[in-house]
């Protein structure tokens, strides 16, 4: 069932946050790209260049993935999983979750921010990484996700189908960057991490609330 209140999820490396800060928020890959020294990157080369290259919506046409901001729905997403596992053979990061922090945003507020700034948006039914996702680019179509599958704790083995870890993985893309305003928390997994976080963060600058959240972790 869709949540009423539905939230979105991006996760990052600990180190990336004074970027992020100085950047004033989130920036997508292709604006990233051009940068240098902006911390520890924990996605997959091979699909991040796809996203940049390959991989347009259908929703917007002529732009790509990668010229977007990605969100997950729900926290303790597959990629964090493959982050925790530590040995998939297109991660060259292998430091684990314990250094992944969560930053979590209000769907309806970051879309309400979008429109106000023409920034595109979309969501997609399932990974954008992939070739045949589907998008869309209305609020109305929402529940076209499988939102069984987003909040699915077990998402593979027996006796689950294949559609649940597709549907899991869909997500919620912003052309361009996202600002550092609209993270309303901070989900991490350790006290160490929680302490880490709070000391990154300026006193002159939005605070949101850092909160030790085990259950967003594998």
């Amino acid at each position: 069932m869709m949540p009423e209140v539905p939230k979105l999820y991006h996760i990052v490396h600990f180190d990336r946050l004074p970027s992020i800060l100085n950047s004033q928020g989130l920036l997508c890959d292709a604006v990233m790209a051009a940068h240098d020294g902006l911390g520890t990157t924990i996605g997959m080369g091979s699909i991040k260049r796809r996203r940049l290259e390959e991989l347009t919506l259908e929703s917007h046409p002529g732009l790509y993935v990668g010229e977007c901001v990605p969100f997950y729905f729900c926290p303790r997403s597959i990629m964090l999983y493959l982050l925790y596992q530590a040995n998939h053979p297109e991660l060259t990061y292998r430091g684990g979750q314990e250094s992944i922090v969560h930053l979590q945003a209000d769907l309806h507020a970051t879309i309400e921010w979008a429109t106000q700034q023409q920034r595109r948006w979309a969501f997609t039914l399932s990974n954008a990484g992939a070739y045949y996702f589907e998008d869309r680019a209305d609020i109305a179509q929402l529940d076209e996700i499988n939102w069984n599958a987003v909040q699915a704790h077990r998402w593979s083995g027996n006796g689950i189908a294949r559609s649940i870890k597709e549907g899991k993985q869909a997500e919620f893309l912003v052309e361009q960057d996202f600002p550092w305003h609209l993270v309303e928390r901070i989900g991490v997994r350790s006290r160490r991490m929680h302490q880490a976080v709070m000391d990154c963060l300026p006193a002159n600058i939005h605070r949101p609330p850092v909160e030790i959240m085990r259950d967003w972790y594998y």
